[in-house]
């Protein structure tokens, strides 16, 4: 069976809720760990973006028994790619060769999307974007995801995104 597979088939099986919990939970501690490594090099990060399968998932300290966990990853990070199309997911194995071009605005935004504050907070990211920046792509995020309507009533959601009610934020009179 392919890593990719392993993956597909333990993150997707919450048959026994304490092994998903378990196995999604490390993969949440490897990958901040990977990402820790990968944006606290930047702009000197080649070494964490291009090699093996094998190599790459030992320099991000993904332990051998976690390729499956590693092929997640990967998984994760295609769409903050450009150059996605290049990898065939199946087909990873210990010498399968990747290459990472990241972009590191994408990145940042699908971090959001994912709501996965333990990543768009690493403190590297200080280094990557500014924090102009990075409140910019947080706040077309959350254009993006808002709701809109013809009318907002008073105990709608407030649409600049803060999670008030209307009447309890932007309609507040006053």
């Amino acid at each position: 069976m392919s890593y990719y597979k392993t993956w597909m088939d333990k993150s997707e099986d919450a048959s026994n809720q304490q092994e998903y919990m378990e196995y999604i939970n490390r993969y949440y501690a490897l990958e901040k760990v990977a990402y820790e490594k990968i944006l606290g090099a930047y702009p000197d990060n080649g070494e964490f973006l291009s090699g093996t399968a094998s190599e790459l998932a030992h320099k991000l300290e993904f332990p051998k028994d976690s390729m499956d966990v590693f092929v997640g990853f990967i998984d994760g990070i295609k769409t903050s790619i450009t150059n996605a199309d290049a990898l065939d997911m199946e087909a990873i194995d210990d010498d399968y060769q990747i290459k990472l071009d990241i972009d590191y605005e994408k990145l940042y935004y699908n971090m959001r999307d994912a709501k996965a504050d333990w990543l768009y907070n690493i403190k590297a990211w200080n280094n990557i974007l500014s924090e102009e920046k990075r409140n910019e792509i947080t706040r077309e995020y959350r254009e993006s995801n808002m709701a809109h309507a013809e009318h907002i009533g008073r105990n709608d959601p407030c649409p600049c995104g803060s999670g008030k009610k209307y009447k309890n934020c932007c309609g507040k009179k006053g």
